[in-house]
């Protein structure tokens, strides 16, 4: 399975209601990303990241440091460092982040209707391609 299904099954499974999803779940999955990283798991990475940043505790913190800075840097630049200082000063907009609602609004848009680039088996379009 790519890594952009991963991913796909990752927000078909938990959603958006951050409340009900199982934090030390998605903590697992972080750990297991970083313990052994398969190349072309930025995307999968950056979506278990914000989910942990969604759920929103302080404590999380190293863990998505240590994501962000402790892979690579395509990891690094998919996990995004406003998550992180968002978590660090309680959420308040400052020059740097967005306010923490804004940051979760952004996180679901992107991600609602999420479909993996190379998912090209099961694609389909409502306007012909052909221009027919």
């Amino acid at each position: 399975m790519t890594n952009e299904k991963r991913a796909m099954e990752i927000i078909k499974k938990y959603g958006f209601d951050f409340k009900q999803i199982p934090k030390q779940e998605i903590i697992d999955l972080i750990q297991k990303e970083i313990a052994d990283y398969q190349p072309g798991s930025s995307e999968y990475i950056r979506l278990l990241c914000g989910y942990l940043y969604c759920i929103g505790d302080i404590s999380d913190v190293p863990l998505l440091e240590k994501a962000k800075y402790g892979i690579n840097m395509d990891v690094g630049c998919m996990v995004d460092g406003e998550w992180i200082e968002s978590l660090k000063n309680g959420g308040i907009k400052t020059k740097f982040t967005a306010p923490r609602q804004k940051i979760i609004e952004n996180f679901v848009s992107y991600y609602d209707g999420f479909w993996p680039e190379d998912e090209n088996d099961d694609y389909w379009c409502e306007f012909p391609l052909d221009g027919e």
